[in-house]
């Protein structure tokens, strides 16, 4: 069977917030987006606010693993270059988020989140898995690899 563009993914590009159609196959090879032709994947934590996190969430096609995290959490600064280090492994099978709930205090309330630092994957737009408390980065990747 050849492949067709119903089999495209659908990826958000964390610098501009385009929706991007990628072939799967196309994932590993430093994919650019269409629109402002800036790295799609770039090994790092993309830092999200309400509505560009909304957009990322429902639109983008592979799962994304969140970061909900303040910065008076000591638990949470200290979690922060062990996440940005999971990233680079995890990516471009996932796409890792970070959100700062003290600036967007919406989607802390919305996703209630009680205790921070929380991960949280998503698929689909649906939270599909959540687990409280600071991580290293090997136990992060294993966290969302086994979910």
């Amino acid at each position: 069977m050849t492949s067709t563009t119903s089999d495209a993914l659908h990826i958000v590009c964390p610098h501009c917030d385009a929706v991007n159609r990628l072939p799967p196959a196309r994932l590993r090879e430093q994919p650019t987006c269409g629109k402002c032709q800036k790295d799609l994947f770039t090994g790092q934590p993309v830092d999200l606010a309400s509505a560009r996190f909304l957009k990322h969430i429902e639109r983008t096609d592979i799962p994304v693993l969140v970061d909900f995290w303040a910065p008076w959490c000591g638990p949470c600064r200290t979690m922060a270059p062990w996440y940005a280090q999971a990233a680079k492994s995890l990516e471009p099978d996932f796409r890792v988020v970070k959100v700062n709930t003290e600036a967007s205090q919406d989607l802390g309330s919305r996703f209630n989140i009680r205790s921070i630092p929380t991960l949280a994957l998503f698929r689909g737009g649906r939270e599909v898995a959540r687990q409280p408390g600071a991580m290293d980065a090997n136990s992060i990747i294993a966290w969302a690899r086994g979910r």
